[in-house]
């Protein structure tokens, strides 16, 4: 997951590359080696024989011609000063670590990474999964239906319409945001991994994926075929023609619930009752009866409902304190919308301090693959010395990352603790849950510095009731700047 790490430089930009500033107009001073633009061996020659000359680029490549690149610049201070140890941690303490092996259901495990919290404490449980298959399955089952029903809305736009295009790429990632996965809850509510456990497909999404998406896109060609033929017809109404192509489009949809049950198994209905046996931490047996959506119901966080959470967003491309969502972005039709309040990196970092210390587990969204060593679990821009092998500078922005695609909300995480400054109270560095096993990291967890937040984090998830009251407004005053399809604050973690 995530992209070429692009090293942000020692402090924070305060403006982009391409923004103004009082420096002078630039002159033409000299020109090109190559008029017409293509590449020119006398200026290979002239930067070899630069290279040649530095001491340090002959270092670089005896050593890097043969050896791992971030294995060969990674740099030994942030080994000894990132350590996981933190003041202020959550108090109650769960497992066993999680594992989403090759999939892409980061937000799934973050969400009932989080949810398990409230089961365990009141089943007094030493170990406890939620299954992530069951949200797994009604996810990728509703967004088959939604690429289906954006098929049948979009019908009259060309196949090579850039709308088209995009919807057809990713159409049912393994990937997801909050508002969705409320929008699961809601529906379908959750149930223990032994009630419905892992799959090999599950587990190793990919093959299911790329059948999946071809047998979607040949039922998104034969809607807009019947879309096309009944309008060509100029005798049926508009309700009609909707009424045909969704009936239609349950017949398809059939064909996807056949793949995905035989692949996945058969997840209980939300409203079915299932029988749950299990062991308390201090060996006693337990019992629970009822339906998925009563075990929801029941085990929801009564203090910070889950359904009453919202994402804040540091998207320093727009506007601080405006709510936002992206176009056409959803799995269950008709459902909750993807909203984010943006806001400054600053009340992001005091809404996670401030639940923690409510005694609140966080889920949030980041850009993992940036400046991040999985074997020790170190999260730090300072972790790598790219700049100082090659001679080079990387200053692209927050904002400059975004707007070039060198970075996006790639994975989601729980933030358990964080270790504040005695003198200042400020956060140096979080503990962070991941779901990529034991292995990975320190026993499961990473540590994140202070400054990597600044950077790479995109998103945290917040209870109204903990979150700055003048956001909430925000929230609720409903007035949202609509982000196209294809905006990276779209991208799924």
């Amino acid at each position: 997951m995530g992209t070429v790490p692009s090293r942000p430089v020692q402090h924070v930009k305060t403006e982009s590359i391409n923004e103004k500033s009082d420096k002078p107009a630039p002159s033409i001073s000299c020109s090109p080696a190559s008029a017409d633009g293509s590449l020119s061996l006398k200026s290979v020659s002239d930067w070899e024989a630069a290279a040649a000359a530095s001491a340090k680029t002959r270092l670089a490549r005896a050593i890097l011609s043969h050896s791992n690149l971030s294995n060969a610049l990674v740099r030994r201070e942030p080994f000894i000063a990132d350590v996981h140890v933190f003041n202020t941690e959550l108090d109650f303490k769960t497992g066993p670590i999680t594992n989403q092996k090759s999939s892409g259901r980061c937000w799934l495990f973050s969400t009932t990474n989080v949810l398990r919290y409230e089961i365990m404490k009141k089943l007094n449980l030493k170990e406890f999964q939620l299954s992530q298959s069951y949200l797994f399955f009604w996810d990728k089952l509703n967004k088959a239906n939604y690429y289906l029903e954006l098929s049948i809305q979009e019908a009259g736009r060309p196949l090579d319409d850039r709308l088209i295009s995009h919807l057809a790429g990713d159409l049912i990632s393994d990937g997801g945001q909050w508002d969705m996965v409320v929008n699961l809850l809601e529906n379908y509510g959750v149930v223990p991994q032994p009630v419905y456990p892992e799959s090999t497909h599950s587990s190793l999404s990919g093959p299911l994926n790329k059948l999946l998406k071809a047998k979607l896109r040949e039922h998104a060609l034969v809607l807009r075929g019947l879309s096309s033929s009944l309008r060509s017809v100029g005798q049926f109404s508009e309700g009609d023609i909707i009424a045909a192509l969704r009936s239609k489009k349950e017949e398809l949809l059939g064909e996807v619930y056949n793949v995905m049950s035989a692949t996945l198994g058969v997840p209980p209905q939300p409203n079915d009752k299932f029988v749950w046996d299990y062991y308390d931490k201090d060996g006693k047996a337990g019992r629970w009866e009822g339906s998925a959506k009563q075990f929801y119901t029941t085990f929801s966080n009564k203090h910070y409902p889950t359904s009453d959470s919202f994402s804040l967003i540091n998207d320093p491309r727009n506007s601080f304190s405006r709510l936002y969502t992206v176009d056409k972005l959803g799995n269950v039709w008709g459902g909750r919308p993807v909203l984010y309040v943006n806001t400054e990196i600053e009340n992001m970092k005091n809404a996670v301090i401030k639940m923690l210390k409510a005694g609140q587990p966080v889920f949030f969204g980041c850009d993992v693959g940036q400046f991040s060593e999985s074997s020790s679990g170190i999260m730090d821009t300072e972790l790598f010395e790219y700049e100082n092998a090659f001679d080079i500078s990387l200053s692209l922005s927050k904002a400059d990352r975004l707007r070039t695609n060198e970075s996006a909300m790639t994975h989601a995480m729980v933030i358990s603790g964080v270790h504040l400054d005695p003198q200042s109270g400020k956060p140096l560095r979080y503990k962070v849950e991941n779901s990529w096993g034991e292995n990975s990291g320190e026993k499961g967890f990473y540590v994140m510095t202070d400054r990597w937040f600044d950077e790479f984090v995109y998103q945290v998830v917040v209870p109204k009731t903990l979150a700055p009251k003048e956001l909430v407004k925000v929230l609720e005053g409903g007035d949202k700047v609509v982000l196209p399809p294809w905006d990276p604050m779209g991208s799924l973690a």
